[in-house]
């Protein structure tokens, strides 16, 4: 059997699983059906009872990709509940704002919904598992949702991260994208700065010389390599930039250039791997002291 995508899946956590019929083939009773007790399946709601959750963190929809749901709606129906909690007056969506908004585009009156009893913090931990399940949310929502649920319930990143079932290296890394300034913050979430190129620039304390590099990036179109070496230039603008054949020489083994890689990628900062006939140097750099001890934490070091 396949392991879900995160350690908690959101059907556990909901208690439920889902139907495996199509909700549109099955006849829910409605929530102000007398005789269906208390709620504990797949109910009809009125659409104007259920409102969006203050605790989304997903801000950004695409208009076209609603408009795609609401064409899938109409032929098939709403396939997968929505999950709400009680409110005042109706109902407060925990998941599948997407699928209420689709249903509105279409005009629908009524939207079927599975009642949870949820309190704050687990209503943000199942907004947010719903969506790192389905990759919605952008790098940024997603950094901003685990910030929310540290700040909000007082919770530590490894607490936050065994919450969603996450690494708190994943998590780490992520609330380091919340140090860029605004303005770069909006161009990772629009993707046209990636991931790797935020981490890289990060390296620069100050913030007017991350808006110059990343403005640099964006013109010239530069790699996250390329990108490490004018972070470099840029912190020591007397450094002699590396000669051509010297990184033709560091890129000549894959298997040591992947590794380095993968190093990048799990400390979120410059790597460098030197290695020949099993004997080598690695360099781990840093640039700050709030850095070094992320870095030495991923280790499994704790300074004194």
């Amino acid at each position: 059997m396949a392991k879900p995508a995160l350690g908690r899946g959101l059907g556990a956590l909901l208690g439920t699983t889902p139907p495996k019929s199509p909700p549109d083939l099955v006849v829910a009773p409605t929530a102000s059906d007398p005789d269906a007790g208390t709620p504990t399946g797949v109910l009809t709601v009125p659409l104007r009872s259920v409102r969006p959750c203050s605790f989304q963190p997903r801000k950004d929809f695409s208009e076209e990709a609603l408009r795609e749901l609401a064409d899938s709606i109409r032929e098939r129906g709403i396939v997968q509940p929505l999950v709400v909690r009680p409110a005042v007056n109706g109902y407060e969506l925990i998941a599948g704002e997407r699928r209420w908004r689709a249903a509105q585009l279409l005009g629908l009156t009524e939207v079927p919904v599975v009642i949870r009893e949820a309190d704050d913090r687990t209503a943000l931990e199942l907004a947010l598992i719903e969506n790192l399940q389905r990759e919605n949310l952008n790098p940024i929502e997603e950094a901003q949702g685990f910030a929310q649920l540290i700040e909000q319930f007082e919770l530590t990143q490894e607490d936050a991260a065994n919450r969603v079932g996450k690494s708190r290296v994943v998590v780490a890394n992520a609330l380091r994208l919340l140090r860029l300034p605004a303005e770069l913050q909006a161009f990772v979430r629009d993707a046209r700065l990636s991931v790797g190129h935020a981490k890289v620039i990060l390296g620069l304390p100050d913030p007017d010389l991350q808006k110059l590099a990343a403005d640099r990036v964006l013109r010239q179109s530069l790699n996250v390599r390329q990108t490490e070496q004018l972070v470099t230039q840029l912190q020591n603008p007397s450094a002699t930039p590396p000669s051509p054949g010297k990184a033709r020489k560091t890129a000549a083994d894959p298997h040591v250039d992947r590794l380095q890689t993968q190093l990048r990628e799990r400390m979120g900062t410059k790597v460098e791997l030197r290695y020949r006939q099993g004997r080598g140097v690695l360099n781990i750099h840093f640039f700050n002291d709030d850095d070094l001890e992320r870095v030495l934490g991923i280790l499994g070091v704790q300074s004194e």
